[in-house]
């Protein structure tokens, strides 16, 4: 499960089940940090995205996300829909991908998203941007406090909860807090998943140049 600061599988299959008309929700493996003493000044990461299921069903997710003190949760999409064209204008076998106020979607097929969360002193937002191929497509702004914890997911919706996931990759993810917490790397938890190593010299910026997602499959 995870942390505190990062909502729970639980409270997201809640919120996301009311949000859907109480569709099948469901979550797999994932790498979690959370929740700081401090809070998240700034979290960087690049998600390497792996090939669509075959057949693209229902709807399956990928995303890093960070958990605020007002409740939300601050993320970035990639998702693989039964009909991509639909959704996003993509062509089969694509991924769409956008920023989680659904403002913009954009599609990729086997690619490199880049996700930057920066807390804005002037505004007390934090400000997202989300890149593809180092091109910004997407971008907001939001207002939910600090981010408290950080985490990586693997969701499946509706027909996608009977398939499978390929292996992905996050690399080089940054994690800046606002002030030193020495506990903040003992709340890692993981599952499915394995990486380089959580490294920091300083207890304030956090780093792991690789995070390895395992493939999973559902059945829900």
């Amino acid at each position: 499960m995870y942390g505190n600061g990062f909502l729970s599988l639980a409270t997201l299959a809640t919120i996301l089940g009311v949000a859907h008309g109480q569709d099948t929700i469901g979550f797999g493996p994932y790498f979690s940090l959370g929740p700081t003493q401090s809070w998240i000044r700034e979290a960087t990461t690049t998600l390497v995205l792996p090939k669509v299921p075959s057949p693209q069903e229902e709807r399956l997710a990928l995303w890093p996300g960070m958990g605020t003190s007002g409740g939300d949760l601050i993320q970035a999409l990639a998702v693989s829909f039964q009909s991509p064209a639909a959704n996003c204008g993509a062509s089969a076998g694509q991924w769409c991908t956008w920023a989680s106020t659904l403002q913009g979607k954009f599609n990729l097929k086997t690619w490199a998203t880049n996700e930057r969360n920066v807390y804005n002193d002037s505004t007390g937002k934090y400000d997202q941007t989300v890149a593809i191929n180092g091109n910004v497509v997407s971008s907001l702004s939001t207002s939910s406090g600090y981010a408290e914890g950080w985490g990586t997911a693997v969701e499946c919706q509706v027909d996608a909860c009977t398939g499978t996931v390929a292996s992905h990759q996050y690399v080089d993810t940054v994690i800046t807090l606002n002030a030193a917490d020495s506990t903040f790397a003992r709340t890692l938890a993981i599952n499915e998943a394995t990486s380089s190593g959580l490294t920091t010299s300083d207890n304030k910026v956090f780093k792991v140049s690789t995070i390895n997602i395992q493939s999973h499959t559902f059945n829900i």
